[in-house]
This record gives structure tokens, sequence and C-alpha cells, in this order.
């Protein structure tokens, strides 16, 4: 039975108990990078999590067996409080899926890792990229208490990067621009200005970013609930 005192081997162990091929098949259509995926999904993943707790040093551990399902279940695991820049910029090398992308950006934003959305985002590698983006977007959303000012700092580099054509980046930096349009009132004037202005560019990219950003932002609903 595995709990917060199994180590990575035993929680790895048990993960290849539940390999599923047919799920890895079903994971590539989505995008998902299997070459070393076991098939589980994200939901059985944490229910590890919960089974195993927190624990960082083992986090790091299941980090470098280079298994989707195990890399997942790390960054379930690792301590926000914990985790360095530096960690988190030796996992960003590893970078490969979007999928690894999102969960990671989420722990960097409960790490309170702000300063590396910029560095990120500077980095012309598509996976190290979208995770500023990914970052920009939970950010939005999850900094509750954060003051409206940092937020918005970031629409600055949604403008620089809405050119990069590249899939993984154009919707990261969309999805940014939308979170932050839709955190509040003060936040939504701000980002759907920027939207318009991307969605008048002569770049087919920074044009699609803005258009769908505005669809989203300038709709009754939306603006029904900010008020």
């Amino acid at each position: 039975m595995i709990g917060p005192s199994s180590d990575a081997a035993e929680l790895i162990a048990h993960l290849e108990t539940a390999r599923s091929e047919e799920n890895v098949a079903g994971m590539a259509r989505f995008g998902i990078v299997t070459s070393r995926a076991l098939g589980i999904s994200n939901p059985d993943i944490r229910a590890v999590a919960r089974l195993s707790k927190k624990d960082h040093p083992r986090a790091m551990q299941l980090w470098r067996s280079d298994i989707r399902e195990a890399r997942l279940l790390a960054l379930y695991t690792a301590e926000p409080k914990r985790l360095t820049t530096e960690e988190a910029r030796n996992w960003a090398n590893d970078f490969n899926s979007w999928e690894i992308v999102d969960c990671a950006a989420d722990l960097f934003v409960e790490a309170r890792l702000d300063e590396l959305i910029w560095e990120f985002a500077a980095d012309e590698r598509e996976f190290v990229r979208r995770t500023a983006f990914a970052m920009i977007a939970g950010g939005a959303v999850h900094r509750k208490k954060a003051p409206d000012a940092t937020i918005l700092a970031w629409l600055p580099l949604i403008e620089s990067y809405a050119g990069d054509p590249r899939n993984f980046v154009r919707k990261a930096v969309n999805w940014a621009l939308r979170n932050i349009g839709k955190r509040n009132l003060a936040c939504h004037a701000p980002a759907l200005a920027l939207a318009r202005i991307l969605a008048e560019s002569p770049d087919k990219t920074t044009r699609w970013i803005g258009k769908d950003a505005v669809r989203e932002l300038a709709g009754e609903k939306l603006l029904a609930r900010l008020r």
C-alpha cells in the first residue's frame, strides 16, 4: 500500500501496475507526448498524490525518472515553499509537453516564482515560453490578493510575444490575455484595449490572439459578471 512513507521507486512501481496502452494511444491524439507515458489519467495520478502526500526531495527523484506520470506526480507532491528558482529552471529544461508545462505553471505560481515569467518569456524554446504565459494565466486567476498593478504589469509581455506563431505559445498568450481581462473590472479595460490593438495587427498570429480575446472580453455575459 502506498502512503506518505513510500519512496520514489515504490510510487513508480505502483504507477507501472496501472499502465494502459489504450490510454497512451488516446493521449497522443490530444497532443500529449507519450514516448515515456504509462497511460494513467490525471485524476488517478492526483489520487496517488493525495495518498503519498507532499515530499519535496522525493518529488525531485520522481522528476528524474523521465516518466510522464512520475513527473506529474512530482509536480503534485513538490512543496511550493521549498521550490527554488534553480529547481524550476532545471525542470523547464526538460519540458516537452503542454500538459506538463501547464501543471508546472500552477506549481510555479503557488511557489511565487514570478521572476521566472520574464525569463521564460524571453526564452526561445516553445515550451519554456509557454510556461511564462501559463503562469500569467494562472496568476491572474489564483493570485486573488495580488495588487491589480502586478497583474497588469504582464500585459507588455503579451504584446511583445503575441506574434509567436507556434501553436503552444500563441494559445498560451491568448489564454493569459483573456484571464487578465476576466479578473475584475480594473483589469478588464486594459486587457480589452490591448486585445483590440492586437486584433488590428497585420500579423496573422497577433490578429488571431486579439480577435479571439475581444470576442470573449467584450461579451455581455462576462461584463455582467464583472459588474
